[in-house]
């Protein structure tokens, strides 16, 4: 039995963690419960983009930015077609949208989604307990009728599943094969390049900027479930792979996947990885993965480019790393992270196959690392012409 809890005056949500503390705040978006594992994104815009991101299924995001809805929600930052992040902390009430391309506030947006946030509880203590603790499962409780069952809640908490051992690729995947011909949002009215080149994109929960991003390379698209075989890729004639981004533990997902990407790697085919993609083609190549305490998000992280000496600030989304150790000799770590250097990047000796654990496209983040998409194109022009 939970002893009783009586909620401070005018709170009317709460956050609950499995050793049972407590912390009051407002609830806002909609109402109900949602529980996930917590994690913190240091990011200082792009909320919209966090929050429909496929790689944050599972999780409750922390906002270490205080202010957050201040540009509203808008039909184009979208980088799915829904929200995907089980609810939302942050330090401040929800900010009114001031921004010409704000369509609507994202309290309403929240609301129409089914999702819940919490706000006034210290983002700044909160972002050190997950340090010191690691990731947890957490429960955020927003009820209607204003009454806590703390009893259930705990119960409902305790037996959540552990992000450890998750497949949650299937979950967010494509569920049929589609096509992409969509580029980046054009504020300046460039042209855009034929679509001579064809990529299959392996969907375990894709960006959709990094779709836009190929298609401004000069790719068109087809997008494919996250099962399908090796076979039935190469059976599309593509010019060129990318294995996507995506949520949960890379070894769950690549029960299935890596034997695909095996099947894939014995083509002479270009392949480009992203995140999760970045995570499975390791462990297709023989190396092994884990689970980090805290993960890294957010969109100001310094990245070492080994080949050039060149520092790299990224936007980042991971929960589990490559241990480079565990790579085969005929592996090259290509990049490593700054703040406690992990792996960042790999590429497979004598074939155009690369990967990057942090996220190119941005959205939210800089640009520093676009020329990734650019060098991914070179490897499929150079392919096509040996090819001929």
């Amino acid at each position: 039995m939970v002893k009783s809890l009586s909620a401070p005056k005018n709170a009317t949500a709460c956050l609950i963690f499995q050793d049972q503390t407590v912390l009051w705040g407002y609830g806002f978006g909609a109402f109900g419960q949602a529980i996930g594992e917590i994690c913190f994104n240091t990011a200082m815009s792009g909320y919209q983009e966090i929050l429909t991101d496929p790689s944050y299924s599972k999780q409750i995001i922390t906002f270490t930015c205080p202010h957050i809805g201040n540009i509203g929600i808008n039909d184009k930052d979208m980088e799915s077609h829904t929200i995907h992040a089980q609810g939302l902390i942050v330090r401040n009430d929800i900010t009114m949208p001031s921004n010409w391309r704000s369509q609507k506030s994202l309290t309403d947006w929240l609301s129409q989604h089914n999702v819940i946030g919490i706000h006034g509880i210290d983002t700044r203590a909160l972002t050190q307990r997950i340090r010191d603790n690691g990731a947890e499962n957490v429960l955020i409780a927003y009820p209607e009728s204003g009454t806590f069952d703390f009893d259930t809640l705990f119960n409902e908490l305790n037996t959540a599943e552990d992000m450890a051992g998750l497949d949650l690729a299937k979950t967010v995947s494509c569920q049929a094969p589609y096509t992409w011909c969509e580029p980046t949002y054009n504020f300046e009215d460039r042209p855009q390049r034929p679509l001579d080149k064809h990529v299959v994109v392996i969907d375990y929960g894709v960006k959709h900027n990094i779709l836009r991003m190929l298609v401004d390379q000069g790719c068109h698209l087809t997008v494919v479930p996250c099962s399908t075989s090796a076979q039935e890729i190469m059976d599309l004639q593509p010019d060129g792979i990318l294995l996507s981004n995506g949520p949960g533990d890379p070894a769950a997902t690549g029960q299935y996947a890596v034997p695909i990407i095996q099947d894939l790697l014995a083509h002479n085919i270009p392949i480009f990885g992203i995140c999760l993609g970045h995570q499975l083609l390791a462990l297709a190549l023989g190396g092994k993965t884990q689970k980090l305490e805290f993960g890294h998000r957010g969109a100001n992280h310094p990245v070492k480019n080994l080949a050039t000496g060149l520092v790299e600030i990224t936007s980042q989304n991971h929960g589990f790393v490559v241990l480079p150790d565990s790579l085969p000799e005929h592996v090259e770590q290509t990049h490593i992270s700054l703040f406690d250097g992990t792996n960042e990047g790999l590429k497979l000796t004598g074939k155009p196959v690369f990967s990057v654990q942090h996220h190119p496209e941005a959205s939210p983040g800089p640009q520093d690392s676009y020329y990734l998409f650019e060098q991914f194109l070179k490897t499929l022009s150079h392919t096509k012409q040996k090819a001929a």
